[in-house]
């Protein structure tokens, strides 16, 4: 009666996607930074925030992921209790 889970893997294009977007949007930033019309200061500035923003954008994906797959075990240990309980159930038993 249990379920067979499957697991969900991207593919490789997919991946390349993401990559390549990133790489692109990272580059693009960073070219906009340079060659922004203002002092050296105001351009590391924005570049520190961005690395900034890049990092904890990593660490929220991060924290996302661990959360789902913590909630996805506690979901499979249940699931196996309740297999557990109807299989050891005899509704037959006090008759």
């Amino acid at each position: 009666m249990s379920e067979s889970t499957v697991k969900q893997q991207s593919t490789a294009a997919f991946y390349g996607q993401a990559v390549v977007s990133f790489a692109v949007a990272l580059g693009a930033t960073g070219v906009g930074i340079a060659r922004l019309d203002a002092d050296s200061w105001v351009r590391a500035f924005l570049a520190i925030a961005v690395l900034y923003l890049v990092t904890s954008s990593f660490t929220l994906a991060k924290v996302i992921r661990d959360r789902q797959e913590a909630d996805r075990i506690v979901s499979r240990v249940d699931q196996a209790r309740v297999d557990k309980l109807l299989a050891a159930h005899d509704p037959f038993d006090k008759l």
